[in-house]
């Protein structure tokens, strides 16, 4: 699919079929689990193995704490085993044949399909997805019952696990901001879902439901939990606009700078609470009075601005095709050859067709340092491994970014960028194809 807007809808639906998105998103997300299953055991065929696993620590990269971690579960008891340094085959393959649970915390670090995978699904979440995958000996457990701070997808590889989720014990654990500690059997009720997950089924269950996994005595258990939605609510997105509008009320409204009264102390606060008082009428109706005229000076745009420089910070890095990569600076063919570099000039003109690699990869913010243009394509595979990527632009280059923005996925010649010249038309395209942001309709150069 040329729009990877469109390419992430698909794969949301490849996910979550038979059941469609709609139906999904109306009763399900963020209000109850759902349990899909395929009687198909290669739906998931190619995503991750065993087999990647062995790989991925075979390859040396693999660090206990890190990447890996060793868990069990037993009695009551949950352990972490995790040794120092590399996570060497032979030591890992013991501890699972001693009955440890492994946890790899960064599958799309040692999987280019995990990778692709994400990358892609997270345009359509608009939120960081992420993923461990859990690798269980028969007959055991690697973890105690808890609940997450995220929107959980259990995707059955290999094998098959016996799973118990339960709702939040009270209001205050739903959708919850942060995960539990390990609980205990008798902290929970009886289950909602009970069930037998076989290679090609899938488990949905909000963040907050608590939820505990063990393995049948007769197979083993490979799967991965493909994870969203980490600190991205309502809640979270007005801890960024709330000190950031009063910010701007005090800067443009002198009620916000007038004095507090000076006797305030007298009738207000806890040991107060219950004292009849004009004065503390008064009192309450002006903090409510500021509260209410701050949602005036509350720049909702800007701090929408910031999540998603945030979110793009988060971002892994687009995975590219044959054909982008050849369309792109990531297949331009400067090599060194009979004793010197050829193919190095970049040569875009004005008949040059251009488009975004992706929709979802840059993000224009209007900040006190400037215009900055945040971007994805320089991400690590690993979470926040290097700083955020941005260039700073001259605020005339604006439009041409939103003119990029409306006209994907379709190309444009770089003649109808809308800067005051055709030198600047080049210059910002070359700049942006540079970095990996713009590909072109044709390679521009040939082998």
């Amino acid at each position: 699919l040329e729009d990877s807007r469109q390419r992430a809808a698909e794969l949301f639906r490849w996910l979550l079929a038979p059941v469609a998105p709609a139906e999904f998103l109306g009763r399900h997300w963020e209000r109850a689990p759902l349990l899909v299953r395929r009687g198909d055991p290669g739906y998931y065929a190619g995503l991750f193995s065993t087999a990647d696993f062995d790989a991925a620590l075979r390859g040396g990269e693999v660090h206990f704490g890190t990447h890996l971690d060793v868990t069990s579960y037993a009695e009551g008891v949950r352990e972490t085993h995790n040794p120092s340094g590399r996570a060497l085959p032979a030591v890992v393959w013991d501890f699972y044949q001693n009955g440890c649970s492994l946890r790899l915390l960064c599958p799309q670090a040692f999987s280019p399909t995990v990778w692709h995978f994400l990358s892609i699904l997270q345009e359509q979440f608009g939120s960081m997805a992420g993923a461990n995958t859990y690798l269980t000996p028969p007959g055991t457990q690697g973890f105690a019952p808890h609940y997450d701070d995220i929107e959980a997808f259990v995707l059955q590889l290999e094998g098959k696990k016996h799973w118990r989720v339960y709702r939040p014990r009270r209001d205050a654990e739903v959708l919850p901001q942060f995960s539990s500690a390990n609980l205990t059997q008798a902290e929970l009720g009886e289950p909602v879902l009970e069930t037998v997950l076989e290679a090609g089924d899938l488990l949905y269950f909000p963040r907050g439901f608590i939820h505990q996994g063990d393995c049948l005595p007769d197979a083993h258990s490979l799967h991965i939990t493909v994870s969203s939605y980490q600190r991205n609510s309502w809640g979270d997105f007005l801890e960024k606009l709330l000190p950031a509008a009063l910010q701007m009320a005090l800067e443009e409204d002198v009620e916000y700078r007038r004095g507090l009264p000076m006797d305030y102390l007298r009738y207000m606060g806890v040991a107060n609470s219950d004292t009849v008082d004009a004065r503390r009428s008064a009192f309450v109706e002006k903090v409510q009075s500021l509260i209410k005229k701050l949602v005036d000076y509350a720049p909702i745009d800007a701090a929408v601005d910031q999540r998603a420089k945030s979110f793009l910070h988060d971002c892994l890095p687009p995975v590219l095709t044959q054909s982008e990569k050849a369309q792109s600076v990531y297949g331009f063919p400067a090599r060194w050859q009979d004793g010197g570099p050829c193919n190095v000039d970049i040569l875009i003109t004005k008949d040059t067709e251009v488009r975004l690699l992706r929709h979802g990869i840059v993000r224009l913010c209007n900040e006190e340092a400037g215009v900055m243009l945040y971007y994805t394509t320089e991400n690590s595979r690993v979470y926040h491994k290097e700083e955020p990527k941005f260039l700073e632009l001259d605020p005339e280059y604006t439009d041409s970014i939103e003119f990029l923005l409306s006209s994907y996925p379709n190309h444009v010649s770089v003649d109808n960028l809308p800067c005051e010249t055709l030198e600047e038309k080049i210059s910002l395209a070359t700049l942006l194809f540079e970095k990996g942001i713009l590909t072109t309709k044709k390679p521009l150069a040939q082998v």
